[in-house]
């Protein structure tokens, strides 16, 4: 089983920094969309290089709670 971590930061000034490790391909972006949904605010992205390999099969759906 693959593991999946994040490393969480919170800045003096109050900026919230996460990274996500263990997710190859861009699989990574649907946790990009479950921070910014929990953290209420978009933020920008910074590719690694995890990014670019081939993805696990991992997927993550997240959905819009006033959509239902």
């Amino acid at each position: 089983m693959e593991t999946h971590e994040f490393d969480i930061s919170i800045g003096k000034d109050g900026k919230v920094r996460v990274h996500v490790k263990g997710v190859k391909g861009a699989a990574c972006e649907e946790y990009v969309k479950l921070f910014e949904r929990i953290l209420n605010a978009e933020g920008t992205v910074e590719h690694t290089s995890e990014y670019y390999e081939p993805p696990t099969g991992v997927e993550i759906h997240v959905e819009n709670e006033d959509a239902r």
